[in-house]
């Protein structure tokens, strides 16, 4: 029984070393772990483009609405006909959104339409809001802003219902398409969605806008005059879509398909 104090310390220490292989085990795991969850982190660097890209995209859609709706407050003169200036940049927020959509899916799409309608709703309330209020007495009553900017509601109501119901009409138009096609013919989204809503953007805005104040003729003539230019944009803008990287998202959810 007198070795039994050295059998002990034996096993003892070889307790300590296997604790210590366990701890030595854990801590490489934890090592390994921190190695992969820094090659994921790396994955994850390389794709920040598209958000950004997604956010760069929103922004643009949302300025283009808003200095749209600004610059109509002008009516300018194009090969000899009247338009408003607006005209001249609108037809762009079309190609954008389809941009976003390619990029994020459908659902953000209709969020961005939505958040641009809110905001060019808040921006007409802002002027409005201005227009009305009383010019510091050291500068002078500044009458000019209110003749430029302060918006009129009639004409602020049917640019935003036809951006909305248009907008809408053009993200399933270019869904329908991109179900059917998947990724082939990408310029075909483009321009099936904007021949569908663009027509009925400018019909929707210039019945609401004008219907009762100028005559039918007249109305016709802004119609397809601006038909026309939206048109021209459109086949401009086609070459855009395959500048953004294709999202593999759900058409209904705007998930990614596992």
């Amino acid at each position: 029984m007198g070795g039994t104090p050295g059998i002990v310390q034996w096993f003892q220490s070889l307790s300590h070393r296997n604790r210590g292989g366990c701890c030595r085990g854990a801590r490489g795991g934890k090592r390994r772990r921190y190695a992969a969850t820094s090659m994921t982190s790396v994955k994850t660097d390389s794709r920040v483009s598209a958000p950004v890209l997604l956010a760069v995209l929103g922004g643009a859609y949302i300025a283009a609405q808003m200095l749209s709706d600004i610059a109509s407050l002008k009516i300018i003169s194009v090969f000899g006909q009247a338009v408003d200036a607006g005209t001249l940049i609108y037809p762009f927020t079309f190609t954008l959104r389809d941009l976003v959509h390619k990029i994020a899916g459908k659902q953000v799409a209709r969020a961005l339409i939505f958040t641009a309608a809110v905001i060019n709703i808040l921006m007409a309330g802002l002027f409005w809001l201005v227009a009305q209020w009383h010019g510091a007495p050291s500068v002078g009553a500044q009458e000019a802003f209110a003749d430029v900017l302060a918006p009129v509601w009639r004409i602020v109501l049917a640019s935003i219902i036809a951006e909305i119901i248009s907008e809408l009409i053009d993200t399933e138009v270019y869904q329908r398409w991109v179900d059917f096609f998947g990724t082939r013919l990408q310029w075909g989204r483009v321009l099936s969605s904007n021949t569908v809503a663009l027509p009925i953007d400018s019909a929707l805005f210039v019945v609401i806008a004008f219907a009762g104040d100028l005559p039918g003729s007249a109305l016709w003539q802004i119609f397809w005059l601006n038909v026309i230019f939206k048109g021209i944009i459109t086949v401009i803008s086609l070459p855009w879509i395959y500048l953004v990287p294709q999202r593999n998202l759900d058409s209904d959810t705007g998930k990614h398909r596992s």
